[in-house]
């Protein structure tokens, strides 16, 4: 019998077949065929990584893999960045603090359809396409829909050729990486570029200086006009740093840019010379802290000083590339800025951008204010992600005057400015100009710089139709009355290349070998998938593949958690960012229902169900950081409950990633998207679950509403409360102990939880959650919509016993996503809001 070879054996084996068999004309730098492949990744393996078969760690074969494919972008992003030029394209330049790209490697694969042979290449050198993609850490660039949302655009901007840009901070470290000991989520540093970045390039050719903190200096020039100037400054250095973002099936190679801080001197010679090395390095560090870690605490003054400055120094850097790649091909004094450049502002935290440019502008390019506001208000688009005034971000007035000097100036300029022509028009309206003004006044005034991104942009959008609603007659309905024309609805997508070709396969081969592949690119192809809903063989081949996707993921589950879970059992699944209003403590509630019913009815009238629950909490958000206690010890009790065995299980997936998100989404049955209504902006999960063909059980909110219009009312669950039924319900006196009062199941649940039956060694543990609901007003009305949902969910066990319905369902719901891809998100955007056309990329031959 042959001797078993190792990994490195068969890999050994393999190169040297493959250096055989591989002609010396072949092109391994660009070539696509999987001889060209493989000889490209030996070659990286040997002189970029100086590895051999015996050395080479599986990281270091993912790294020659990863150069292997980036090699075949380079050409296509020279190309890219040139055609546009050549072009004199007008540009998107996209403004976000989170891009939640996750692992690059599969996506990038996809897009350049090199996944079969790279798959092919590395089998025949004894590897595992799949487990080295495993390797490659996720990005730590984000936190949620936010940056996932920039992620998706990116790749639908590059798949229909727009000549388009990211901007964003290369966090050194993720906002963190997500522990769970004994319940409680522990948080510890995310550094995701501990082996390094195999995608990016630096570019110390880029580098900006940011200015913080100074004074500023006015002066009469030769004009007798009054100037100011910016001085006395602390200077930190921007350097960029490129990750290439292919478009599917076509040339097109767009460019991300992250920022890292670095300190304007190395150290202080002086300090080191007396031997204080520890003062030497000090401002270095203090320096290059803005771009270590992403969302540092604000619930204390220096991290809400430390967030200022990353989102300054973000545009800072941003708006001097921007305006240098302007120069290059434009010396017209700013003449014909707004028609070459669009900016798009990813919520208010890049909003500072506008009195940036505005600084620019007036202070060092001497344009006068009124052109200078023209160029800006038609340069910039702001999207607003949130419909809860508590949470439209406010900046100090006091924190600003230290930290940017100018910038507070110029605010209260512009506020002057408009608060004059809104008194014109409404004259006299003291409490329209006071809800209307950029400054809260008040014992500690503060900038809303949401009201600044409306003033200084000409598009102001929400992500969902009910979203861009609330926004108008409610959230901005001052602003709507007098700029109608700025409010425009742009209802979110998602990536159907990331959330369907690559996290799930099987099933998009199935639907390609049925319908065909144009879906990749329109996803309104997926409408011919209705003829087959009925279909029996096609309903099995469909459940079979979801099936192996819940083996799939029951496995990981059992790895990393030791927990069987029974894949026949109903996977209900609530993936997203913890947060009081998006009701995880809703969903335990109705867990602990079910447990409950299972210890005193008999347990075959219960649907088999597995919850499952992943998110992090902020680390300041105590109640949110209590809820995934509950959940644990929940599933603690749940799990080991011999009357509930194999009828009920929980689980809580700890460190909540994109990559992680890809194995959970398609293995889901039930997809919980149960915020309360009207808070939610858009929510994209929703999208992707549906896509996967996950059922949804939601509330009338975000983009839930358009998903219900897409599918139908009798293939989606909707429970609860509307939005204006809330806002109502709120107004007339609600009253949380009416609905405790009358509900023996509801009074029974929330007894158990504050008497300590989930938490028996400290029994008062999860009082604040009850305290909450019964005596603070339970302002996310998870008493009022309870009732509803236990019901809701009934009907949901009842239709999944009938597989067959429920498979039919299931199709109809993919069949349905068409509107939800991120293509058609920014393909409205483009006609629109930036007026940008695309610009198709041709590679031209070479010479030689």
């Amino acid at each position: 019998m042959p001797k078993k070879q190792s990994p490195k054996q068969k890999a050994s084996a393999g190169k040297q077949i493959f250096l055989k068999k591989l002609s010396p004309s072949t092109n391994h730098f660009q070539g696509t065929d999987a001889d060209s492949l493989a000889r490209s990744f030996i070659n990286h393996l040997e002189f970029s990584l100086a590895k051999d078969e015996y050395s080479a760690t599986q990281r270091d074969l993912f790294k020659s893999l990863a150069f292997t494919v980036k090699d075949r972008l380079i050409e296509r992003w020279i190309e890219t960045q040139q055609s546009y030029y050549r072009h004199d394209a007008k540009r998107i330049y996209y403004l976000s603090m989170e891009f939640l790209i996750g692992r690059m490697l599969g996506d990038t694969l996809i897009n350049l359809d090199l996944y079969e042979n790279a798959q092919w290449a590395l089998k025949e050198l004894g590897l595992d396409l799949n487990k080295l993609r495993d390797l490659e850490e996720d990005a730590g660039l984000g936190n949620g829909g936010l940056g996932r949302l920039a992620a998706c655009f990116l790749d639908s901007m590059a798949t229909l050729e727009l000549p388009a840009y990211g901007y964003g901070i290369r966090y050194e470290y993720g906002i963190f990486s997500q522990r769970i000991k004994n319940g409680y989520q522990f948080e510890t540093p995310d550094s995701w570029l501990r082996y390094g970045n195999p995608w990016e390039i630096d570019r110390p050719e880029y580098i900006y200086v940011v200015k913080f903190n100074g004074k500023v200096n006015q002066y009469p020039d030769t004009r007798s006009q009054l100037r100011s100037e910016w001085i006395d400054t602390e200077d930190v250095i921007a350097m960029a740093y490129d990750t290439p973002i292919p478009g599917y099936r076509n040339n097109t190679v767009n460019n991300l840019r992250l920022w890292a801080a670095k300190s304007s001197r190395e150290f202080n010679l002086e300090y080191f010379n007396h031997g204080n090395y520890e003062q030497a390095v000090g401002d270095k560090i203090e320096s290059e802290t803005i771009s270590k870690v992403l969302y540092p605490r604000d619930d204390f003054v220096e991290g809400r000083e430390l967030r200022l400055k990353q989102e300054y120094f973000l545009v800072s850097a941003t708006l001097q590339d921007i305006i240098r790649r302007y120069k290059k091909t434009h010396d017209d004094h700013f003449k014909s800025f707004a028609d070459k450049v669009a900016i798009q502002l990813n919520d208010t935290h890049p909003v500072l951008a506008i009195p940036e440019l505005m600084r620019i502008l007036v202070d060092l390019e001497d344009v006068p204010w009124d052109k200078a506001w023209n160029i800006t208000v038609n340069t910039f688009g702001y999207t607003n992600h949130t419909v809860m005034p508590e949470a439209l971000e406010v900046w100090r007035v006091k924190q600003l005057e230290q930290v940017l000097p100018r910038h507070i100036q110029i605010i209260y300029e512009i506020n002057r400015r408009f608060l004059e022509s809104i008194n014109k028009t409404y004259p006299d309206e003291n409490d329209r100009l006071r809800r209307m003004s950029l400054i809260e006044e008040g014992m500690d005034r503060k900038i809303r710089m949401a009201n600044l991104g409306i003033v200084g942009s000409h598009s102001v959008n929400g992500v969902a139709a009910l979203h861009t609603e609330i926004l108008k007659t409610r959230v901005f309905k001052d602003f709507y009355e007098i700029w109608p024309e700025k409010f425009n609805n742009m209802t979110n997508g998602i990536s159907q290349r990331t959330w369907l070709k690559l996290c799930n396969p099987e099933l998009a081969q199935l639907i390609s070998d049925e319908i065909g592949d144009q879906w990749v690119t329109n996803l309104s192809e997926l409408k011919k998938l209705i003829r087959v809903a009925e279909n029996k063989s096609f309903q099995k081949k469909w459940a079979a593949i979801k099936h192996t996707d819940k083996i799939r993921l029951t496995g990981y589950i059992r790895e990393k958690l030791c927990l069987e879970l029974d894949p026949d059992s109903l996977f209900d699944c609530q993936i997203k960012r913890f947060h009081e209003y998006k009701r995880q403590l809703l969903n335990v509630m109705h867990v602990i229902t079910l447990y409950l019913r299972l210890k005193h009815t008999k347990k075959s009238t219960i649907l088999p169900r597995t919850v499952i629950f992943s998110g992090k909490a902020a680390p300041a958000y105590d109640m949110a950081k209590l809820i995934i206690k509950l959940i644990n010890s929940v599933s603690e009790i749940v799990n080991h409950d011999p009357d509930v065995k194999e009828r009920l299980k929980v689980v809580f997936v700890p460190n909540y990633s994109v990559s992680l998100a890809q194995l959970i989404i398609p293995a889901a049955d039930l997809s919980e998207q149960i915020s309360t209504a009207g808070m939610e902006a858009s929510g994209t999960g929703n999208m992707k679950f549906a896509l996967n063909g996950a059922l949804t059980i939601g509330t009338l909110d975000g983009a839930n509403i358009e998903i219900q219009d897409e599918v139908g009312n009798e293939n989606i669950f909707i429970f609860g409360l509307t939005a204006d039924e809330v806002a109502q319900t709120r107004q007339g006196g609600y009253n949380p102990w009416n609905f405790y009062n009358s509900d023996g199941e509801l009074k029974q649940v929330l007894d158990l939880i504050n008497e300590g039956f989930f938490s028996k060694d400290e029994p008062h543990l999860f009082q604040p959650l009850v305290e909450s609901l019964l005596h603070k007003g339970d302002y996310f009305m998870l008493l009022a919509d309870y009732r509803s949902y236990v019901d809701c969910q009934s009907r949901v066990e009842e239709i999944y016993r009938d597989r067959n319905q429920w498979n039919k369902m299931s199709i109809l719901n993919v069949a349905n996503m068409g509107k939800f891809s991120s293509d058609r998100t920014i393909a409205e955007y483009t006609r629109e809001i930036w007026k940008v056309k695309p610009v198709k990329i041709e590679l031209r031959n070479k010479k030689g």
